[in-house]
């Protein structure tokens, strides 16, 4: 009876501690937005979108595969009608062109969204509350598959160019059959 409940004990306990550890690893994801501890140290750095796609914050922000900081914030400007986007910028990083340029990349085929700097030439450097003005958008899936497949529909259909003026190249490449069978007769 004894060893029973050790047993029930020691289970319960094991099973407790998956759940703080699930807890945990689920506040560190940089989908959730949750953090342990205070903000890090650094400076801030904004840039603005047409088109943010899934990029959450606690994405990465990276420059040639190295982690320079993270995505803290992600809000929409009704004035020029994009998402702003705001990084903190690890301090040691404090010489990054302030003309680079900011994209949205994905890892891998279905991973998760974060931003990528490429490198300007200006030898004046990206402070506290700049600006990046040169980005590009996300790429979303969805849209280019919907383009595929409206550009591969007005193929079939004759692309649009008033009637058979489309297929015009197209008629005078066949090979005219009807005066063979004429002159056989």
């Amino acid at each position: 009876m004894r060893a029973n409940r050790t047993l029930e004990i020691g289970t319960g306990l094991f099973v407790l501690l998956g759940f703080a550890a699930l807890l945990f690893l689920t506040t560190q994801l940089p989908a959730s937005g949750l953090k342990f501890g205070g903000p890090k140290a650094g400076y801030d750095v904004n840039a603005d979108f047409d088109n943010v796609g899934d990029l959450k914050v606690g994405s990465p922000v990276t420059m040639a595969g190295v982690r320079m900081g993270e995505v803290t914030g992600i809000r929409f400007d009704s004035r020029s009608y994009k998402a702003v986007v705001s990084m903190r910028m690890d301090p040691q990083f404090n010489q990054i062109p302030d003309d680079s340029f900011a994209s949205i990349q994905t890892q891998g085929l279905l991973g998760g969204k974060y931003i990528g700097l490429s490198p300007g030439g200006s030898d004046t450097y990206l402070k506290n509350g700049s600006t990046i003005d040169q980005t590009q958008s996300a790429l979303v899936l969805e849209n280019l598959i919907n383009k595929f497949f409206a550009n591969s529909a007005s193929k079939d259909s004759g692309g649009g160019q008033g009637g058979d003026a489309g297929n015009a190249g197209n008629a005078a490449k066949k090979p005219d059959t009807s005066s063979k069978s004429e002159s056989r007769k």
